[in-house]
């Protein structure tokens, strides 16, 4: 029973990567695979089949399926615990995906447009690639990544140079995603799940990130496709006319939003959801408030409306995240074996074999991040949650983050960023893999050398 659990593990996670090949949205197999080991899970400890071990390492079992309250509410709250942690995640993004559509419904990220007035196609380069790199850490990458195609399309007219550009951007975001607690979905579950701290993550990969984003930056500005002047589209609609009454306040009043995040739990100590969930409260506050239009009709002031952005969010993603962290928590939660007679739960069985087959944990952490770019970084990271214990701010967790976040890069479908890319700009796989591959994978070991660095010289 305990090899068709983790089969059923392998076969969801083997969908969720064939995702284009199968035509499946991923939150199907995610959530069939999630709900499917938590029941597996539940009816083999009713059984007697299986042992079941909390976050805080006690075990809980029915020998002989014998009825045991105390035992049966063990595994129950368990769980509820697992659930809960989860909900943090789930609720936190759904704060931040709301903040971000409501910003697009006043068009105020059309105001980043009049910043970039490229006279050359380098210049056009680091102007975008250091946007991406700020939004991608204020908002998150995925975010970052989309808004600055959607105008990049305005600025260049051919498509045989946008793929460039667009690919860089990829690297860029992921680099600015990785050092920041809202950059990236991993960094987020990382930060609410008390691994990291947000000023310990940004002061120790601040540096890292910036050498995995300038180091490729410098390779390319070298190569032919961005030499000489940039070639702009003309606009089919007038910038002025794009603009609303209400695109500059609710650009500024949703990033400051989104940024006070880490400063409310600083300041209060509670949870980052609660702190996303007051954010979202004040944004929505000023946008019921803040006029659009000079003169607009009351029965069109729903366009503008909180409603309405809710309705753009992906809910599938959403749903997608809490498939892939049930499936983790029950992998989690299922005694596998021992280790120095101590009873350990299969992710922290996972993590002691591949220790003790690679003794440097600074190359599992590499090898880790490489194959994120082949497998989706979130149940990677939530496994290696689930696997280690090292205390909150310890260099692995950083690393893990920066690893993760970035590792994605080496490969179009590695990160979310790189598939928003790939479906906007029709980027074809062999051709990123053969072009910007290598400057990706440049960056992530330049900047992977950079951290190894300052972890052993200044961590302490």
């Amino acid at each position: 029973m305990t090899i068709l659990l983790i089969l059923i593990f392998v076969i969801g996670y083997a969908a969720i990567t064939l995702e284009h090949p199968l035509k499946l949205d991923k939150a199907v197999p995610a959530l069939l695979m999630g709900t499917l080991m938590w029941a597996l899970l539940s009816f083999g400890f009713n059984a007697g089949w299986f042992d079941v071990i909390n976050y805080q390492g006690e075990v809980f079992s029915r020998p002989n399926g014998l009825e045991n309250e105390i035992q049966s509410y063990g595994f129950k709250k368990n769980l509820m615990h697992h659930f809960s942690k989860i909900g943090e995640i789930l609720f936190f993004l759904l704060g931040a995906m709301t903040i971000v559509e409501i910003i697009d419904l006043h068009r105020g990220f059309g105001i980043i447009k009049k910043v970039i007035k490229p006279k050359s196609k380098i210049r056009l380069l680091w102007i975008l690639g250091i946007l991406a790199f700020i939004l991608s850490a204020i908002i998150d990458n995925l975010t970052a990544t989309i808004i600055l195609i959607t105008l990049l399309r305005k600025i260049l007219a051919k498509h045989q140079y946008r793929v460039w550009y667009a690919a860089m951007l990829i690297i860029a975001a992921n680099a600015g995603g990785a050092w920041s607690p809202i950059g990236d979905v991993t960094t987020t579950m990382l930060w609410i799940g008390g691994k990291v701290t947000a000023v310990g993550l940004s002061e120790y990969l601040i540096i890292p990130s910036l050498v995995c984003f300038i180091v490729p930056f410098f390779v390319a500005s070298k190569l032919k496709p961005f030499r000489g002047k940039a070639i702009r589209k003309e606009l089919i609609v007038d910038e002025e006319v794009e603009r609303l009454l209400s695109s500059k306040i609710m650009l500024y009043v949703g990033l400051g939003a989104i940024a006070f995040v880490p400063i409310f739990k600083g300041i209060t100590g509670l949870p980052p959801y609660l702190g996303m969930m007051f954010s979202l409260g004040a944004v929505w506050l000023v946008s019921e408030y803040v006029k659009p239009e000079k003169d607009l009709p009351a029965t069109e002031k729903s366009r503008y409306s909180t409603n309405k952005a809710l309705s753009k969010i992906e809910f599938s993603s959403i749903l997608f995240f809490l498939g892939i962290l049930l499936a983790v928590a029950a992998l989690e939660s299922l005694v596998y074996g021992s280790i120095n007679g101590i009873d350990v739960g299969t992710l922290r069985y996972a993590a002691e074999s591949i220790s003790n087959t690679i003794p440097n944990m600074d190359v599992v952490v590499i090898l880790l991040g490489m194959l994120s770019a082949l497998i989706d970084n979130v149940p990677m990271v939530a496994a290696a949650m689930g696997m280690y214990t090292y205390e909150i701010d310890h260099p692995i967790w950083h690393f893990i983050a920066y690893s993760a976040g970035t590792g994605g890069s080496l490969l179009i479908i590695g990160s979310a960023a790189g598939v928003a890319a790939m479906g906007i700009e029709k980027i074809d796989f062999i051709w990123y893999f053969k072009k910007i591959a290598w400057l990706a994978l440049v960056g992530f070991l330049a900047g992977a050398g950079v951290f190894v660095i300052i972890e052993k010289f200044f961590y302490t």
